[in-house]
């Protein structure tokens, strides 16, 4: 449950990357810019989770690492800890690389196949210098332990795991410094549907026993829906809606996190034989080389009007915790009311765990991580 009590661990403001487009030629001159973010901002508390969604080519990705630092960002301020992390130089900001770790997409790519399991998990101890040689191997069997995996296995390499395990061990690596920061950059997109669940429990147990915050990136909005008690919503490197989880779920406002929860299957209706109206989107996302005047959503939008076109719509408060950056945010009324059918265990309308519902384990490729509410929906529900 979202918590306002708690103090900001992480203040993003007004944070840009804009990537220089060069022509073609011997000289290379930048002829525009790709507006990969532009003019994000939002806060993350200490032990808690924001969600951050979109369509692909949004930003959230790069949102991730200009936290990281993996990219430089062209304007903005990232807070932590009372310090500018964006304006600290290479040799300033290492010792705040312990602080704010990253979790990969891609279990098969970002894990390096000649080094063992052991060597990959021992890397950051190394370099960073927080463990005596001598008992690294002891804290890399103790993270292995932790996510689940077999302790005796750090001396494998990565193409002996599969890729849960794999995903495992990417968040072993991310835990190895101990952060008090997790950017999870889709972490379970890459899972089959079952293991998700697994992995997704791993990191509830995570932020629990070691009170890390976590910005989860995410596709899937009932994965978001069950793991962030705040979400943010963005389009074309701008945040258009930000709140509480269940402002969000049950009071959307903007057009575009209204299109984006119609598209969510509905398994309560499918049961039914009933069926959720979809909001459908017209045209292309546009270019971020070249975005939309005014509102960058306007093109879309169904009930876009003139203003739309020239004034961008800020970011205003419309309720406690829920922001929403549209000109007609009052005229676009609730989500739709989901109509009340009969339960399917474990779950809820959206295909997210039920917290009433107990829990009854399933096999999978890892210990002690398993789940029902995921398979049971696969059933009916599929991917969204």
């Amino acid at each position: 449950m979202f918590d306002p009590s708690k103090k900001p661990v992480l203040t993003v403001t007004d944070l840009k990357m804009h990537f220089p487009v060069k022509s073609s030629g011997l000289l290379r001159r930048t002829v525009g810019h790709v507006k990969a973010v532009d003019g994000v901002s939002f806060e993350l508390r200490e032990g808690q989770s924001l969600g951050l969604v979109g369509e692909s080519g949004c930003g959230k990705s790069t949102t991730g690492r200009l936290i990281t630092r993996l990219y430089d960002p062209t304007e903005g301020s990232i807070e932590f800890e009372g310090r500018d992390l964006a304006k600290l130089s290479q040799r300033q900001l290492k010792p705040r690389r312990r602080d704010i770790q990253m979790i990969f997409q891609d279990p098969y790519s970002s894990l390096n196949p000649r080094h063992t399991v052991g060597a990959i998990v021992g890397a950051p101890m190394v370099i960073h210098g927080t463990v005596p040689k001598k008992q690294v191997l002891k804290k890399v069997q103790e993270l292995l332990e932790v996510v689940g995996l077999n302790p005796e296995h750090y001396n494998r390499y990565p193409n002996e795991f599969s890729g849960g395990q794999r995903q495992r061990i990417g968040i072993a690596r991310s835990l190895a410094l101990q952060p008090k920061v997790l950017v999870a950059d889709e972490p379970v997109s890459a899972l089959d549907v079952s293991i998700q669940a697994q992995v997704i429990n791993l990191l509830q147990d995570i932020q629990k026993e070691f009170g890390i915050a976590f910005l989860f990136i995410a596709h899937d909005l009932a994965i978001v829906r069950h793991f962030s008690p705040e979400i943010a919503v963005m389009y074309l490197g701008k945040i258009v809606e930000i709140g509480d989880r269940e402002s969000i779920y049950k009071n959307a406002h903007h057009p575009y996190t209204q299109a984006l929860l119609s598209a969510v299957p509905d398994i309560k209706q499918a049961q039914t034989g009933g069926r959720r109206e979809r909001i459908r989107l017209e045209g292309d996302v546009p270019s971020p080389v070249n975005p939309p005047s005014g509102c960058h959503f306007r093109t879309r939008c169904p009930i876009a009007k003139e203003i739309c076109s020239v004034v961008e719509p800020p970011l205003l408060q419309i309720d406690q915790r829920h922001k929403v950056a549209c000109h007609f945010a009052s005229e676009v009324g609730h989500a739709p009311e989901r109509p009340v059918t009969a339960p399917l265990l474990g779950v809820d309308e959206y295909g997210a765990p039920d917290p009433g519902a107990s829990p009854a384990e399933i096999p999978g490729d890892g210990p002690g991580y398993a789940d029902t509410w995921y398979d049971l929906a696969n059933n009916t529900r599929g991917r969204a």
